[in-house]
């Protein structure tokens, strides 16, 4: 080799944990690298090509279950409805209900006061971006930044609204008086929801509350925004929520796919409409009988932000020394418990020392 060759450095090794704390510390977001004009995305959110080259819904299906929630408290007609959400959770773990008691202007309000949050100027979001703990308010991207094996490109907000809200003064004004009305919504739709469940495995409409199932809620405002390389990422890996159950409200801009059959159905959400989901804890203490699905989102190739409003309910006043399972109602000699009894250590835990997942606590507990 002569003086004269040309000399070929070899590209620095790919560090992505250092990658990872870059963006972290920067506190810009995936909005921030979509405003700031990039057409490829950084390393850390490209995914493997054999976990996403089923993005394209091959299914028949016209879309997740429709449930019409009018003359609910109609003797008759209330069979009818708890019959329609029972096989909805039991086939599908998804369904869409309308009509129901949250006035559109709520839903419309904290769509908008979301979204406005995610507008603002960067160093008018940056006071709030943090890791998300176990109460309080949070901003930030990827909940499991530093525990997934690849990133996903969505921002969020997420405050924990019961048992315990944070001061009202700590929830940013730009959403303050939207969340506060929506929560207060929310609350008593996840109520009714619930009413419809436990009667649907045959049990008093209370039954739920009483076993403090609906106690906790955690409010999300989901922000997707524009991906210049869709085909390479996700909005939000395939998962199944840990908790008792989920409220979504979408806005108009595609994304979310649910798993049925073992095929991926695009969801249509209907103006004014709410998606309700099964998550893992309820599939548990249902004994089977209701299922939790995996759903992603994928990631947004419009130039409108994709959004999502999501309340998560989770149980709640859960004593250290309590153990939860299959409700004893539903065990019996023919349907013996199909799931042992876990603690309040063992739930935590196995969500936070991890990267979202599909049914990892419901594999774990299956006897």
């Amino acid at each position: 080799m002569t003086a004269e060759m040309e000399v070929v450095t070899a590209a620095p090794p790919y560090d992505r944990l250092q990658e990872v704390k870059e963006f972290d510390e920067a506190k810009i977001g995936v909005k921030g690298l979509s405003d700031s004009g990039i057409t490829t995305i950084p390393r850390i959110f490209i995914h493997p090509q054999e976990k996403i080259s089923d993005l394209k819904s091959t299914s028949t299906s016209s879309g997740i279950p429709i449930i019409d929630l009018s003359n609910i408290n109609s003797a008759d007609h209330r069979l009818i409805i708890v019959e329609q959400v029972r096989a909805a959770a039991n086939s599908w773990g998804f369904f869409q209900v309308i009509n129901h008691c949250i006035p559109l202007s709520v839903l419309d309000e904290i769509t908008a006061a979301i979204k406005s949050f995610h507008d603002q100027p960067q160093e008018s979001k940056a006071k709030y971006y943090a890791r998300q703990g176990l109460s309080g308010v949070t901003y930030s991207s990827n909940y499991d930044l530093f525990k997934s094996e690849v990133a996903t490109w969505h921002d969020y907000v997420s405050i924990w609204m019961a048992p315990a809200a944070p001061p009202i003064d700590q929830i940013p004004d730009i959403y303050r008086n939207e969340l506060v009305e929506w929560d207060k919504n929310a609350a008593v739709l996840g109520d009714i929801v619930g009413e419809l469940l436990a009667e649907g495995l045959g049990l008093d409409s209370r039954k739920l509350k009483e076993y403090s199932l609906l106690e906790t809620r955690i409010f999300g405002g989901m922000f997707y925004p524009y991906c210049p390389q869709p085909d390479l990422t996700v909005g939000l890996s395939d998962h199944t929520d840990p908790g008792v159950m989920t409220i979504l409200l979408p806005n108009q801009v595609p994304g979310l796919q649910v798993k049925h059959e073992e095929k991926w159905v695009d969801v249509k959400p209907l103006p004014g409409g709410l998606i309700i989901n099964i998550g893992d804890f309820l599939q548990i203490v249902s004994n089977g009988e209701y299922k939790s699905v995996q759903h992603r989102v994928k990631a947004n190739s419009h130039k409108e932000p994709r959004i999502s409003i999501v309340h998560w309910f989770d149980v709640g006043n859960w004593d250290e020394s309590y153990h939860y399972g299959p409700l004893p109602e539903l065990i019996s000699p023919e349907k013996p418990a199909q799931y042992r009894t876990f603690s309040k250590q063992e739930y935590v835990e196995n969500f936070y020392s991890k990267g979202l997942d599909s049914k990892s606590l419901v594999e774990k507990l299956k006897l």
